[in-house]
């Protein structure tokens, strides 16, 4: 299998999208924010590539509107708003950033390696945004366009630059024995801020075992949808199941009455007094139209109903002690499936995090309907 980090992190997003984009090839307009990064990321290899004089502040930022599409913007102010965010951007950067400072080994740099035992590999492809040498040895930078920012552990046990080293080690392998002099970034350009880290051989063991895992369960075919925040973005809504009802054309002649079924369901969920023989009723009503149709979210005039399957955990307290203990973790778990579990899992080394996940056992399910109001 052929397979870039971005289509890997779509799926771990949502494997349905995986499908409709990958396997599918079905093309959907650029959103506003790809549009807005890809005129970023043009402007910062215009900011960076190596001439005899470098490029002005005034030169990068008449290069930025030159590259610039309004068209993507449902209005002007949002239009204006978004050109205003790109210009500071660019001005910040050369607040804190000396083009002439740095010495670029490579920018885009296209990259594609095999990783697994020979007669089953597969080939990672993508695009470095830009390698430097240092006085160290070298820093691998990815640009980043996004609001918000993580913390220091998550770059830390960023999969992304893990596969840009991985990526760079391909092409210059010697440098595996100089990882310690080796610098991975993600500089987040809106925030002005460069957030930096280093890999171990172990790390990068687990960033490809976490490929290859990936891969294996691509290959069963099974790409069921994941509805997350991202959904609000994605292109693919009149395609995915979990949007059916929103797209719907043909409607039943039992429209009307389930519409109103919905409409009423919303209105009596949100109410401070809610008849609950009534709410019943109409959950069954809907939950049976669901069934009817094959959906699992519909769509009303003032809000939409998904149904969910709820399972509540709980882990097997010696597993989890075993884990956690050797890390020094154990004694800040006030409790089993507590606040405190949770706060330290994102800071776990992948190989514990699938450990823990292990240990963790379905306590009961239940079916629900959950509202989400206009």
């Amino acid at each position: 299998m052929r397979i870039s980090y971005s289509s890997l992190d779509t799926y771990l997003i949502c494997p349905l999208k995986y499908k409709f984009q990958v396997i599918d090839r079905i093309k959907t307009p650029k959103s506003k924010e790809a549009v807005f990064g890809s005129v970023i990321h043009d402007t910062m290899k215009f900011i960076q590539t190596p001439s005899i004089l470098s490029p002005t502040l005034d030169q990068a930022m008449e290069h930025f509107a030159n590259a610039w599409n309004p068209a993507v913007f449902e209005n002007p102010d949002e239009e204006r708003g978004a050109f205003s965010q790109g210009i500071k951007i660019i001005q910040e950067y050369y607040k804190k950033n000396n083009p002439t400072d740095f010495n670029i080994v490579d920018l885009e740099s296209r990259f594609q390696f095999e990783i697994g035992p020979e007669g089953d590999s597969h080939t990672i492809s993508g695009i470095i945004d830009r390698i430097d040498k240092t006085e160290e040895g070298y820093e691998i930078i990815d640009y980043k366009t996004t609001k918000k920012m993580p913390t220091q552990d998550k770059v830390d046990n960023d999969l992304q630059l893990s596969v840009y080293l991985r990526a760079f080690l391909s092409r210059y392998p010697k440098e595996i024995n100089n990882l310690d002099k080796i610098t991975v970034s993600l500089y987040f350009l809106k925030h002005g801020v460069k957030l930096s880290a280093k890999r171990t051989k172990e790390q990068l063991d687990k960033s490809e075992q976490l490929f290859l895992d990936t891969i294996k369960i691509i290959e069963t075919g099974k790409f069921e949808p994941s509805i997350s925040p991202l959904c609000d973005w994605c292109g693919y809504q009149n395609l995915c199941p979990m949007w059916k009802h929103k797209f719907k054309e043909l409607r039943h002649i039992d429209t009307e009455e389930i519409n109103q079924a919905i409409q009423e369901f919303v209105e009596l969920r949100s109410a401070v007094t809610i008849t609950k023989d009534r709410l019943k009723q109409l959950q069954e009503a809907i939950m049976q139209y669901m069934d009817q149709e094959g959906v699992e979210r519909v769509f009303g005039k003032k809000g939409v109903i998904a149904r969910s399957l709820r399972k509540t955990y709980k882990y097997d307290e010696k597993k989890l002690r075993e884990i956690l203990e050797p890390l020094d973790k154990w004694e800040e778990v006030l409790k089993v499936d507590g606040v405190a579990l949770k706060n330290i899992l994102d800071s776990l080394p992948f190989a514990q995090k699938k450990e823990v996940e292990k240990a963790k056992v379905v306590n009961k399910e239940s079916k629900a309907l959950i509202v989400k109001k206009k």
